[in-house]
């Protein structure tokens, strides 16, 4: 495996346990040797993404960049498609919803885009459908941000204040009651709170791998929104409404 790769591999293990050993790092990527997982190791502190713990352990910086959607779109695939189902039965025809970036409403995207809808998108991920679009696709413009599929920025936040959403299906990176809804992005925050602003109904997709996690920029608070979720948490549960699979 390129060096590239192993990187990313390691940031994406990270991103879902929070806190590996340096042994444990090993077990799930084959074939590196301890040396060059060092090595890599190493990089990515220079780099301000992990920290090296006494012990050999290892932990994700909280001012680590986003993931890119290439990395992301594999973890916890069959919790986010779940969470899509469940969206998609709270959009009636004619609806108005806005559709974030981000690999759960890509998710949500794919299982929409033939109801008689409106679907107002930052997600670059509409471009690459195959198949007829039956809803009415607004794209709101602005600045691109390829590695998360995603444009933002200050052409977006002014388009985004025409809009009345009847819906609005928001991502976000981490979730907790004290801290809020939180992302890495300032300018993605700023989105949010820009569609807050204009939505009647918030829906935040979130897989419980991000519970309980906090990124340096708050976007919101987690009672401006109900959570659409795999799994039931009762803390985050005793402060806003939760949606989960009955099963």
């Amino acid at each position: 495996m390129i060096p590239y790769l192993r990187k990313e591999k390691i940031l994406a293990l990270l991103n879902d346990k929070n806190l590996l050993t340096l042994d444990e790092i090993q077990e799930y990527i084959d074939g590196v040797s301890m040396s060059t997982l060092r090595r890599d190791l190493k990089k990515l502190e220079d780099e301000g993404k992990i920290l090296l713990l006494t012990g050999g352990a290892v932990k994700l910086c909280s001012s680590a960049t986003d993931l890119p959607v290439s990395t992301k779109k594999t973890m916890h695939k069959k919790n986010k498609e779940k969470i899509a189902i469940l969206a998609a039965q709270l959009i009636e025809n004619g609806d108005i919803i806005y559709l974030d970036s981000g690999t759960t409403c890509t998710a949500l995207m794919e299982l929409i885009y033939n109801k008689k809808i409106t679907i107002v998108t930052s997600n670059t991920a509409i471009f690459h459908l195959v198949d007829k679009l039956v809803a009415e696709v607004i794209f709101l413009g602005g600045v691109l941000n390829d590695s998360l599929s995603s444009v933002s920025g200050p052409l977006t936040d002014k388009n985004i204040s025409i809009f009345n959403f009847d819906k609005a299906f928001i991502g976000a990176n981490g979730v907790d009651v004290t801290k809020g809804v939180t992302t890495p992005s300032m300018i993605e925050a700023n989105k949010k709170q820009q569609v807050i602003k204009q939505a009647h109904n918030v829906f935040l997709l979130c897989d419980s791998s991000k519970f309980n996690k906090i990124l340096q920029i708050k976007s919101f608070e987690v009672q401006q929104c109900t959570i659409i979720s795999d799994k039931y948490d009762e803390i985050i549960g005793s402060r806003t409404k939760m949606i989960v699979p009955k099963d």
